[in-house]
């Protein structure tokens, strides 16, 4: 008898577990934001890292996409966010956007090949302190 109620306890708490396993919308919302972040970094990282050396129109569009496409997930995530961490994103978000449209404003008044590239080199170092003033500043922990 006691090993019946002793095996019934066992598969109510594993059943209770299994319950419990799923993560919240918050939880998902928060891992997409953080995931978007991170790849953020990734991005801007590789941008920074580009001279006029090594830099190409296809591995500046590749990286701008990414970029795009990160900013869209952190977006559709932000309204399953708490307030707190909501504001922070929807802050960090208008800082690197506003950023990132002056940057790209202030491209292409360049006349030699030579000076766009070391243009945009500039340009990508400006993003990268976007960056830092704005996303590196979510809280991930």
């Amino acid at each position: 008898m006691k090993l019946a109620i002793l095996i019934s306890l066992v598969l109510a708490a594993a059943l209770g577990v299994a319950a419990c396993g799923g993560q919240s919308k918050e939880d998902k919302a928060k891992s997409q934001v953080c995931d978007a972040r991170d790849d953020l970094s990734k991005q801007v990282s590789s941008l920074k890292g580009l001279t006029p050396a090594t830099i190409t129109a296809d591995k500046v569009k590749s990286s701008l996409t990414s970029i795009q496409d990160d900013l869209k997930k952190i977006a559709n995530a932000q309204g399953d966010l708490n307030d707190t961490r909501k504001k922070q994103v929807q802050d960090a978000t208008q800082t690197f956007g506003s950023a990132l449209s002056s940057i790209a404003g202030n491209l292409g008044s360049s006349l030699s090949v030579a000076d766009a590239k070391t243009q945009l080199t500039t340009a990508l170092q400006q993003l990268s302190t976007a960056y830092q003033q704005s996303f590196a500043k979510v809280d991930c922990g």
